[in-house]
């Protein structure tokens, strides 16, 4: 990558322009993330309908180990780019050394408990025998490669926050090809490779993760992004770690929080059937791969907002939120079109089972009501958090999920004759709850003062 693209000065020029230019790669990088998960979706399809639903269930707390980790991660990714805004690379790269520590410190504490509860955890869901057997293989192998999944995170994120979004996109198309390419020899046995169903799958994962581990730590301590790390003035320090902990836990609740609450949803969901859980959990593969822009978007716009409060320009930061929420409500509104005509070869992509086709279409259709205001929640919330001010995003989450989303969950199947279709539409109420929140609270503008 050209040096002068690196050195590139984000607090100035066209916002429209900025914002653009940080979130293609991101779109294109995280879109290459999720096109191996939608293809081991894909080829796990094959295997039957018990192994979609113990693969969906189980990435269910896959996502609750990334959420915990994405949510750390905040901290790191606001104060480097208030650093780099504010023109001081050295005290980003100090906050990036500690940022190691604390990778070091949760993987440390969080690989072991999906490793030896992962049977217990969703034995808890209610599911049924081969479910659970299925989704615990798949599980253990992805908590036991978590340390590659945080050191990647954690080197994607230092260098999303400095303003290189060009290396981490490289790296992630990369690893990326190399994912989609060994998963079906790990899943069906091809040529010389044992016949590991689901558990090809997840090592498949770990594997690809362990490669962009090792390609982003090496961009990092070799100077060939826009920070350059080095172990040679290495100290720990308490002080910056709980700062970036101050601002990363909240995030880290709001992230795992979301996730126990789609387990329950899960479980309101088991009584239904395995169709119906099938269908839930490709809902949740289906809706990954629409929010992605959104999400994205939502990074960018977090970006420059910390570095454009970092250099006392409060009106840019706010400008940079609005212009990506306009952006994603075009990108939400196409989706939803898409979603509401042609919701039957959505879900025959990954399997063809008239009884999961029938159920998972009926969910697409309901869900297409809440992807209208899907994108301005992503993108609010992590340009709030972007501030460093992720105490209000924790606090709205929270109630999103355990005020509206999981009553109403419970109660709509019983009071009504919706069945497990109530429980979709729980959740697409709490999301115009929660996208009203996010609105509300951006729009009165008091993250601009918050001090990090």
């Amino acid at each position: 990558m050209k040096r002068d693209a690196l050195e590139r000065d984000w607090t100035k020029g066209s916002i429209t322009r900025n914002l653009l230019s940080l979130s293609w790669p991101m779109i294109i990088a995280d879109g290459a993330w999720l096109l191996g998960y939608i293809i081991d979706l894909i080829w796990v399809g094959r295997l039957g309908v018990a192994p979609i639903a113990g693969v969906g269930i189980a990435g269910i707390a896959v996502m609750l180990l990334m959420s915990a980790r994405m949510g750390l991660s905040t901290g790191t990714k606001a104060m480097i780019a208030r650093f780099v805004g504010a023109g001081n690379p050295d005290e980003a790269n100090h906050v990036a050394m500690q940022a190691i520590v604390v990778s070091v410190a949760y993987t440390i504490v969080v690989a072991p408990i999906g490793v030896i509860f992962a049977e217990p955890i969703l034995s808890l869901l209610g599911l049924e025998a081969d479910v659970v057997s299925e989704g615990a293989a798949y599980m253990r192998i992805m908590f036991a490669g978590s340390a590659a999944m945080s050191f990647w995170w954690m080197s994607e994120t230092i260098m999303w926050a400095s303003g290189d979004v060009i290396n981490p996109m490289k790296i992630s198309i990369f690893i990326r090809c190399v994912h989609i390419a060994l998963g079906p020899f790990l899943i069906f046995g091809w040529w010389i490779f044992p016949r590991m169903g689901v558990s090809g799958a997840a090592l498949s994962n770990v594997a690809a993760q362990s490669l962009g581990m090792t390609l982003g730590l090496w961009f990092l301590f070799t100077g060939r992004t826009r920070l350059r790390l080095t172990l040679r003035n290495f100290r720990l320090d308490p002080n910056i770690i709980w700062r970036m902990l101050k601002i990363g836990i909240p995030a880290s609740i709001m992230g795992i929080q979301r996730s126990l609450g789609n387990l329950a949803l899960t479980w309101f969901m088991a009584p239904f059937g395995t169709f119906a859980l099938a269908a839930h959990s490709l809902m949740q593969r289906v809706e990954m791969m629409l929010f992605m822009p959104s999400w994205d978007l939502g990074m960018a716009a977090g970006v420059l907002v910390g570095q454009n409060l970092g250099a006392h320009q409060p009106k840019q930061a706010e400008r940079s939120g609005w212009l990506a929420a306009g952006f994603t409500e075009v990108i939400m509104l196409i989706s939803s079109v898409v979603v509401l005509l042609w919701p039957e070869s959505i879900i025959r992509v990954f399997n063809t089972e008239p009884g999961l086709v029938e159920v998972g279409s009926a969910f697409l259709r309901i869900a297409a009501a809440g992807y209208l205001v899907l994108g301005l929640t992503a993108v609010f919330q992590m340009s709030i958090s972007g501030a460093g001010d992720t105490l209000p995003p924790m606090v709205i989450s929270l109630v999103m999920m355990w005020v509206v989303q999981l009553p109403l969950a419970f109660l709509l199947p019983r009071i009504t004759n919706l069945g497990a279709y109530g429980v979709r539409w729980a959740m697409v109420i709490g999301l115009v709850v929660g996208a009203a929140a996010y609105i509300i609270y951006f729009w009165r503008g008091r993250w601009k003062r918050k001090k990090i």
